[in-house]
């Protein structure tokens, strides 16, 4: 079976990659001629633990290739997928530019009979935009070539997104033809065969799917968060109280560790998204507008707790940052909790040295030289005053506590994402200052 992806970001290349891995014929189509020109070298441009080697192992057996033509792509493909971005528009709702391009592109393009799948997180509604723009470009042609339209969401975690596209715990299609299902079912049977299930639904249910489940995994995130502030207050361990809740079946132990709150490409504008939806059928999505005020505001947790500290006297402290990737795992920053840190920090009057094992040249990228970047874990804490934990990556779980509490000018710690055990610390002579966490 052939097909093509449209779109080599992070969901386009794991899902090319990952279908060549399972036998399927792909080729992957970008706009960004270095980009291509780099994949088909087999050099992956986003980072993520083990697709660099599946992609090289495909492409020396044939099964995958990169081009910027999708006219070239689409020959003999009878399934295209669209996994090009869809970013925030500035109403906060999702900008489906590049999506309705690729469908009129595919629509100028076929040649016979193509069922179009949208990878991509769309809101409700977006299917029949893609109708819409195939149709119309067929009838500028002057053709009626038969095509169908699907819905595939993807449920990649950054960090293990090779095991969640390869073990998946559910696919969700939605299908509005039995053709449809047909080659969708022929498509994925070697999942199914492995026993993960296929869910078939119609594409609206598959539309919102997607978002209901970024939306309800970033409620549980700020629910703990909102709960751990409060435990801060009340004299409680927010970690007893996670461990107390997540023994309940009904309830689960996932996504209920407090931090300094959600970033990343997903669960940011899945939320704003659905909310605009909500709002563009007459109806207020109240919890999850909250979910989205305790998220901006728990990103400025660390500094606020820093400030406290320090009764507001920080200006011309220099503050070491362990992590600034938005999660371990990864070398994604956007919308991560780091970038509002640093501007806060830096608007006070600070200076920032970092380490991160993945993401120094993406936070050059962004931010340039605003903060001083530094070779390992240790030499960010020369010269610094204090240190800050913002992503927990395995780096840092056991560091040298007497040669911290020797360098830092102020032996105190601003965990943000409780990787430590206090009473170890505050022995080993540091201050500690964890979420939710006394």
């Amino acid at each position: 079976m052939k097909i093509t992806i449209v779109g080599s970001g992070y969901v386009g290349l794991v899902t090319g990659t990952c279908f060549a891995e399972m036998g399927t014929e792909v080729c992957c189509v970008d706009v960004n001629e270095s980009k291509v020109a780099s994949l088909q070298k087999g050099i992956p441009p986003i980072y993520e633990q083990g697709l660099e080697a599946m992609l090289q192992s495909n492409i020396a057996k044939g099964r995958i290739r990169f081009t910027t033509s999708l006219a070239e792509g689409m020959k003999g493909a009878e399934v295209v997928f669209s996994a090009v971005g869809t970013p925030p528009d500035e109403d906060g709702s999702a900008d489906l530019h590049y999506v309705l391009e690729v469908a009129r592109e595919v629509g100028r393009n076929m040649e016979s009979y193509v069922l179009m799948v949208t990878k991509s997180t769309v809101p409700v509604g977006t299917a029949q935009k893609v109708r819409a723009a195939i149709a119309e470009e067929q009838a500028k042609r002057g053709v009626d070539i038969p095509f169908d339209v699907a819905s595939n969401p993807e449920f990649l975690k950054e960090g293990s997104a090779i095991k969640d596209f390869m073990y998946p715990e559910r696919i969700v299609v939605g299908v509005d033809s039995s053709r449809a299902k047909e080659v969708m079912a022929r498509l994925y049977k070697p999942f199914t065969l492995n026993g993960h299930p296929v869910l078939f639904m119609d594409i609206p249910s598959a539309e919102m799917t997607k978002y209901a489940a970024n939306s309800m995994l970033a409620t549980r995130i700020s629910f703990m968060n909102d709960i751990a502030n409060l435990c801060e207050l009340v004299g409680a361990d927010v970690n007893s109280v996670r461990k107390g809740i997540g023994t309940d079946s009904r309830i689960g132990s996932k996504f209920l560790y407090p931090g300094i709150g959600y970033g990343g490409s997903c669960f940011p504008k899945d939320v704003k998204a659905l909310i605009k939806t909500a709002e563009q059928n007459g109806y207020s999505m109240k919890v999850l507008q909250a979910v989205e005020e305790v998220n901006a505001e728990q990103k400025t947790l660390l500094f606020r707790k820093f400030m406290k500290r320090f009764a507001g006297k920080v200006k011309g402290m220099t503050v070491a940052f362990w992590g600034l990737a938005f999660k371990p795992g990864t070398d994604d920053m956007r919308e991560a909790p780091s970038l509002v840190l640093i501007d806060e920090l830096i608007e006070a009057g600070c200076m920032v040295r970092a380490y991160d094992p993945i993401s120094m040249d993406e936070c050059r990228r962004r931010i340039g030289d605003k903060i001083v970047y530094c070779k390992d874990i240790y030499e960010t804490i020369e010269g610094s005053d204090v240190l800050f934990l913002v992503t927990e990556w395995t780096d840092f779980r056991f560091p040298d506590w007497a040669k911290l509490k020797a360098v830092l000018r102020y032996p105190v710690l601003f965990d943000g994402r409780n990787l430590y055990d206090p009473v170890e610390v505050r022995a080993n002579g540091l201050e500690y200052y964890g979420v939710g966490i006394l």
